[in-house]
């Protein structure tokens, strides 16, 4: 029995009843209707008559509830990526938002979680396949039923759209709770496409004449995923902020893609030589990054650098159980590299994840516990592995600063030095198809390096592109593409290639995160430093700073709507306007007052003075604008956490207190505090008390 994949080609037909979703090249399939407005889903079998065809889209991403409607989000454009081993890659490029009421209704909230939806969408680079299985690495796909529908196969961590395809899941699976409501139906597995957050390159290429597909795939995980400064550290389900799976794949013998390459495609493919046999091979190699897994955040009050704050080891002792439970089931060994500085404020971080790890492996009990996984699908351990469960994690430290200060670059090679023996041990997966179908497994990778910096970004950007170099490395060379002593740099064409691709993985994982892209991509992409890439690092920096005060609470406010960290529909009537400023008046004041000063003080500045005129009146009012700007400057930086954008859905513990504490101060100031008001009532901290009472 063949698995039922998603349709390529959905008609979509909508009238002020229903709207029905059709697959023209699948006749004889049921069509998937949604009644409007009450959202329950139903197959028809005959045609649906009284509908006009709307259009013709590429997927159904998701169903999802807010305050006053639902609305169906369809995948209305995508592009082609290239093509592993056949199978065609989709990005997808634009979306439209069905509403499920005729007339809609109008409400403030409701406009702004649709915007935000909206951003956040278009901003995520997302990818899908009708007949790949882009949440899973080629290692798992291989221990996968093949006859399960594409997105049970799916890796739950990865299945971007999980949450707003619980509505099609769950009559797929008969728990729907509406009145159409009759049992599993299978027919809506070809309506349900997973798709994929993160970055995608398929590259057509040649190694020393020798033809193969250079694939890089990053899988961002949708638990506890967010914004720099809004999410860091772990939270009490073992999910760490900024999870990325990041899979570098060779294909050899890839004649299911021959002529198809992609957009950055090498063409000399075309007068390379197979490789091994006619048989495609594939060999792959997985990394990890995520931030320490500890209790900790940094408060954006205006300055550059946050303000630090870290709960104990012991306190994240069984969060960070929870997470290295599953990442020793899915991966085996666990390299550990931490790359944050030994000195100054980073180093709490550095003692924090020491302490936390030291004290999950020193405890017995934690071990014989979590042993009990092992039989889970994706485990590469060995049952009869009588080592502590704990002791299958390697903490490696690396001072990436201090030891890489002056552009002395090459001196990562030390880490690389410290790793190799597990490396070696790790190993890589390879895999050959079998004339008959399916995969023969040749090799296992049994380990995983899991690198964090701070924020997961530059410093772990470097250090995953080495590990990737040496690795596939080895594996030219054991497939004897390359001989003992050569590298795949030695192929400068491939090299440039190589360094390009792994430098847009960086900027992609970087503007998810961050909001901008990498730093230093100037000497990743050409090996040198540069003044062009400097001043670009300069603009990158500022626009990370502005982005993370000013902008960063709405983005986390739209992950958490689209992946259901916050459901509108299930929020309190009370929680209505959560989007309406209450802060004092006189704090909402100062800005403007601010730029008004400045404004003034340039009028004034650059006014041509008439001749014979009376002077003084005018720097006397210069001189006070001055001052007014002078004071206004100085209130936002000293009391800077009142001016953050913070998240107004799932605003967290640590942002209530620090506005809290802030807001106290100002109500001491000797010269405004008589102005600001005493209750909370007064002040946006009424928004924030919800999002508190929320998470409570």
């Amino acid at each position: 029995m063949s698995a039922t994949l998603p349709f390529r080609d959905i008609n979509v037909h909508a009238s002020s009843t229903y709207y029905a979703f059709s697959s023209p090249s699948s006749p004889n399939a049921p069509t998937l209707v949604i009644d409007r407005p009450s959202g329950d889903l139903r197959l028809n079998n005959g045609k649906l008559t009284g509908g006009h065809r709307v259009s013709s889209i590429s997927g159904i991403l998701g169903i999802v509830k807010l305050r006053l409607d639902s609305y169906v989000i369809a995948i209305t454009k995508s592009q082609p990526m290239g093509r592993i081993k056949g199978h065609q890659i989709y990005k997808v490029i634009s979306t439209e938002f069905m509403p499920l009421r005729e007339r809609q209704l109008t409400d403030p909230d409701e406009q702004t979680y649709l915007t935000y939806l909206k951003a956040s969408i278009k901003s995520g680079p997302m990818y899908f396949s009708y007949s790949f299985d882009l949440t899973n690495s080629y290692q798992r796909q291989a221990q996968c039923d093949p006859n399960q529908p594409l997105w049970q196969r799916a890796d739950d961590r990865f299945f971007w759209n999980r949450f707003v395809c619980n509505s099609l899941v769950d009559f797929r699976e008969g728990k729907a709770s509406g009145r159409m409501s009759a049992g599993p139906q299978p027919a809506v597995d070809a309506y349900i496409l997973p798709v994929m957050y993160g970055m995608m390159n398929i590259t057509g290429t040649s190694v020393k004449g020798n033809a193969l597909s250079f694939v890089l795939i990053t899988r961002r995980s949708r638990y506890r995923a967010g914004t720099r400064y809004m999410s860091r550290g772990i939270d009490e389900q073992g999910h760490v902020s900024n999870f990325n799976e990041t899979e570098q794949m060779v294909i050899m013998n890839d004649s299911g893609s021959a002529g198809l390459t992609s957009f950055t495609g090498d063409q000399s493919i075309a007068k390379s030589n197979p490789v091994g046999g006619k048989e495609a091979q594939v060999l792959s190699y997985v990394q990890t990054r995520g931030s320490v897994p500890v209790f900790w955040a940094e408060i954006n009050n205006l300055h550059y650098v946050p303000t630090l704050q870290i709960r104990s080891a012991e306190s994240a002792k069984e969060a960070a159980s929870r997470h290295f439970d599953e990442q020793i089931r899915l991966y085996g060994e666990n390299y550990l590299v931490n790359l944050v500085n030994q000195k100054g404020r980073e180093v709490r971080v550095k003692n924090a994840y020491e302490e936390v790890t030291s004290l999950l492996q020193s405890s017995p009990s934690e071990k014989q516990e979590a042993s009990s996984r092992t039989n889970e699908r994706s485990n590469v351990m060995e049952s009869s592995d009588k080592r502590g469960w704990y002791d299958h994690l390697h903490y490696v430290y690396f001072d990436f600063h201090n030891e890489t200060k002056g552009l002395k670059w090459h001196r990562a090679q030390l880490l690389l030095d410290q790793l190799k023996d597990g490396l070696v041990a790790g190993g890589y997966f390879h895999g050959i198809d079998r004339p008959s179908g399916g995969i023969d497994v040749r090799r296992q990778q049994t380990a995983v390096v899991r690198t964090n910096c701070m924020d997961c970004l530059d410093r772990t950007n470097v250090v995953q592109s080495m590990l990737g170099r040496w690795t596939l490395t080895r594996q030219l060379i054991d497939l004897g593409v390359l001989k003992s002593g050569e590298s795949a740099q030695d192929d400068q064409a491939f090299e440039n290639l190589f360094r390009n691709v792994w430098a847009d993985n960086a900027d992609v994982v970087s503007r998810s995160y961050s909001g901008t892209g990498a730093l230093k991509t100037d000497f990743t992409r050409t090996g040198n430093r540069t003044r062009a890439g400097a001043l670009q690092d300069m603009n990158s920096s500022i626009t990370r700073y502005v982005r993370n005060n000013f902008s960063d609470g709405p983005r986390q406010d739209g992950f958490d709507l689209f992946l259901g960290a916050y459901q509108p529909d299930g929020a309190p009537i009370e929680s209505g306007q959560q989007f309406v400023d209450r802060r004092p008046l006189l704090v909402q004041a100062v800005p403007y007052l601010l730029g008004f000063c400045v404004f003034l003080v340039v009028i004034s500045l650059s006014t041509t003075r008439v001749r014979d005129s009376t002077v003084w009146p005018l720097r006397l009012f210069t001189l006070l604008s001055t001052g007014v700007a002078g004071w206004s400057g100085r209130f936002m930086w000293t009391y800077g956490s009142l001016y953050v954008n913070w998240p107004k859905l799932n605003t967290p513990q640590w942002a209530i207190e620090a506005y809290e504490d802030t807001l106290n101060r100002v109500r001491k100031d000797p010269v405004v505090g008589r102005f600001v008001g005493g209750g909370k009532g007064d002040a946006r901290l009424g928004t924030l008390e919800e999002g508190k009472k929320r998470r409570e």
